[in-house]
């Protein structure tokens, strides 16, 4: 069950770190973020505080603040890019 807990826990880190990388890499504070997500900013520190993992709402509004989709979120990296206008406005419908 230990082993369970602990990737668990690595899973968690791994979608914070992510968040995290892509919130820098666009020069955004947790603030920016949190208001472009349209999500209160408390929700966004308390997940790194408490090491949480974010529920699919506000990974999904993070995602949308970002401009990237949860796929390209969980493809990583090498994969992600920014959608275009377009692309925002077709997901939106």
């Amino acid at each position: 069950m230990a082993e369970i807990g602990w990737k668990k826990n690595v899973v968690i880190m791994d979608i914070l770190e992510r968040i995290a990388t892509l919130q820098k890499k666009r020069g955004w504070s947790g603030y920016r973020l949190a208001k472009e997500a349209g999500i209160p900013q408390s929700t966004l520190s308390n997940l790194y505080k408490r090491k949480n993992s974010p529920t699919i709402s506000t990974l999904e509004a993070v995602c949308r603040a970002l401009g990237i989709s949860l796929s390209q979120f969980f493809a990583g990296a090498r994969e992600a890019y920014a959608l275009t206008d377009e692309q925002k406005w077709l997901l939106d419908r």
